[in-house]
């Protein structure tokens, strides 16, 4: 009897896509409201607040032209709202914070750091052209020999301070402040005097009093052609009228001084510059292209003090890893004994360097080794005169001798555990066939040591590249360096040369800086890319 063929292919319904779409949508919803109301309150609430605070940040940065940041944070605050807004997007949701501080704390971060190495941002140079021409009139002033008394008022608005003056002349009320030049007011008068302006607080006399500094620092233009002068006032009850040596002609982007007649020009460099070279300062901001790199090897003030430090940095970050390696390997072999007693009180002792701030170490061993009144002078060596920290090459001693007790403990427990890992059948084996135990130290211990440590070595030389810590507090980068335009001396490594020559000192290099920030970047990206190919070769030894 032969049986008919089953069917096993049944029609199905197909659907729609579009309903399809709706049913995915309503699921995406329905997964969402699951979560309960007060999750989506909270995050509602949250969102409210990031937006505001975008919003706010926005009208600020656009309020100071800074169209593209102000651009970029909408940008982002709509991406925010759109993540988390729409139902879905999980790992968008997890993703979105990481990516915003990386983009503030790492990207921004690099980003301005290239761009202010290719301007001559420093002292003198931190504002814009508008900024230098107002600072140079003001720092030039004196008071006009025949000039009237103005007799004013101190008002606030907005917590700036402003003066309500009355025209000597017209007995008209003005009012103004360092950032707008006197305006027509709507006053009250008494005495012929001025006292209060609608919009603004009069300060009485002990509030006047109390804001001396301030008040004394404004200077009110009587008008928006700066030459014409400033008011000024240094007892809060009467200004004079001020005017400048120096004549600012818009038309010409010229300075000129009116006791000498030498005209200062603007010749692209950010800053008014005479035709003998002489420069007026405060500048202003200008890109100068590849001019920092070109400063840094080729002046020779600057090339000298700066190839002295990275063959330094390149000396103390070897011999840091190097001698701190031996010494912790050496300990850890010594420790690993196992016929030695009480091995982990030992190793307790051995890690207490570790324990400690880096930085206050530096501070006590700065200390220790005073030429005056240090330990290691006066009861070590009897009472010498040793300039540990004052001699070149003394310095360079010491840094080494606080960095290896730094750094010992931590190289101590990386071997400790890699040695401790390797399995004893290896060792074993080598003994069987009559290796000693030196032989198995070097060509079965080590070369499966450094199979686990190479990378942490990689690390550790990165770490002592920048080790900026041991050096600022240990010697401050001193002994200085005599012919140096720079602020660098002999124990400096690159990294605390860039510091101070940003922030330590009257000449603060912001351009110059960020070069040799971008040029340690290279450095270490290039050393830290050839360690890690060569360690390759040791991964054959797994």
């Amino acid at each position: 009897m032969t049986l008919p063929p089953v069917e096993t292919d049944l029609p199905t319904e197909r659907r729609d896509p579009a309903t399809d779409k709706r049913h995915r949508r309503a699921e995406r919803y329905a997964e969402a409201a699951s979560a309960g109301w007060k999750v989506w309150l909270v995050k509602t609430a949250a969102l409210a607040i990031i937006d505001a605070a975008a919003v706010y940040a926005t009208m600020v940065l656009a309020a100071s032209d800074q169209w593209v940041i102000a651009g970029i944070v909408a940008l982002v605050t709509v991406a925010v709202n759109v993540v988390y807004l729409t139902p879905g997007l999980l790992p968008a949701k997890y993703l979105t914070p990481g990516l915003i501080f990386l983009l503030v704390f790492q990207i921004f971060v690099i980003g301005y750091t290239v761009y202010i190495a290719f301007t001559n941002y420093g002292s003198g140079h931190n504002s814009s052209k508008d900024d230098a021409v107002n600072a140079l009139l003001l720092q030039s002033q004196s008071r006009l020999e025949d000039s009237a008394t103005y007799p004013i008022t101190v008002v606030e608005q907005n917590g700036v301070f402003s003066l309500l003056v009355t025209d000597p002349e017209t007995g008209d009320a003005e009012v103004g402040n360092s950032e707008a030049p006197l305006e027509p007011v709507d006053a009250e008068f008494s005495g012929g005097k001025a006292i209060a302006a609608e919009g603004y607080n009069t300060l009485q006399f002990a509030q006047v009093i109390a804001n001396q500094k301030e008040i004394g620092a404004i200077a009110v233009p009587v008008s928006d052609d700066p030459n014409d002068g400033y008011l000024r006032t240094t007892d809060g009850s009467s200004a004079y009228l001020f005017t400048s040596s120096l004549q600012w002609d818009p038309d010409a982007d010229t300075m000129t001084d009116s006791r000498t007649g030498v005209v200062y020009r603007d010749i692209g460099t950010g800053a008014f510059t005479a035709d003998d070279g002489t420069e007026l300062l405060p500048g202003w901001v200008v890109t100068v292209g590849v001019d920092n790199f070109v400063r840094a090897f080729t002046e020779e003030s600057i090339r000298g003090p700066f190839i002295a430090v990275a063959i330094w940095t390149f000396v103390f970050a070897f011999l840091s890893v190097a001698t701190t390696f031996v010494l912790g390997l050496f300990l850890a072999i010594v420790f690993n004994d196992p016929r030695m007693k009480s091995r982990k009180y030992y190793r307790v002792i051995m890690i207490l360097p570790y324990a400690f701030p880096a930085f206050l170490s530096a501070l006590v061993w700065a200390g220790l080794f005073n030429q005056d009144f240090g330990f290691i002078n006066q009861v070590l060596l009897g009472g010498a005169s040793i300039p540990w920290l004052q001699d070149p090459l003394l310095a360079k001693i010491a840094i080494l001798i606080v960095n290896l007790w730094l750094g010992f403990p931590y190289m101590f427990l990386v071997t400790t555990g890699a040695l401790q890992s390797i399995p004893d059948d290896v060792t074993e084996a080598g003994r069987v066939d009559g290796a000693s135990v030196w032989q198995i130290f070097r060509y079965i211990k080590f070369p499966l040591l450094l199979v686990s440590v190479a990378p942490l070595l990689i690390s550790s030389f990165a770490f002592n590249f920048n080790n900026f810590n041991l050096i600022y507090m240990l010697t401050g980068g001193g002994p200085r360096f005599a012919d140096a335009s720079i602020n660098a001396g002999a124990t400096d490594i690159l990294i605390s040369m860039v510091y101070k020559v940003a922030f330590v000192g009257q000449l603060r290099d912001f351009g110059l800086a960020s070069a040799f920030s971008i040029i340690i970047f290279v450095l270490v990206g290039v050393i830290s890319y050839i360690s890690f190919r060569q360690t390759k070769a040791l991964e054959e030894l797994n």
